[in-house]
């Protein structure tokens, strides 16, 4: 019996102590700075491939998510997509710092979704 307590009490404290932002910290985001940016919208994306479709002003960029978790389709996001290359992107609907890369833009639905589609096939 005094084993099970010097085992559970020390792991009821160690249980009792973590918050969430422990185990997924989260960064100040200064909203007034992001909503300043060019406002996008996620046309397209799929599970099986890293890259996704945003819809802006100026038409369609092809992005490539990098090391996290692409965004869902419908999300909206706040940044540069009018420059070719990598940046950091706001996610407002979920309420994350993304990191992207930029590959084509101002391009039409149907130029996005080819694009997309050589990027995602099996020979590139």
């Amino acid at each position: 019996m005094k084993r099970i307590i010097l085992i559970a009490l020390p792991l009821l404290f160690l249980l009792a102590s973590c918050r969430r932002e422990d185990v997924r910290p989260g960064e100040q985001i200064d909203e007034s700075y992001w909503l300043n940016q060019e406002r996008g919208v996620v046309a397209y994306s799929d599970y099986t491939c890293d890259y996704f479709i945003i819809e802006t002003f100026n038409g369609f960029t092809v992005m490539r998510s990098w090391g996290g978790f692409t965004p869902l389709r419908g999300s909206v996001l706040y940044g540069s997509f009018s420059r070719i290359g990598n940046r950091t992107f706001y996610n407002r609907s979920e309420g994350y710092l993304v990191q992207g890369d930029v590959r084509d833009y101002w391009l039409s639905y149907y130029e996005a979704i080819d694009q997309m589609d050589w990027y995602c096939s099996d020979g590139y």
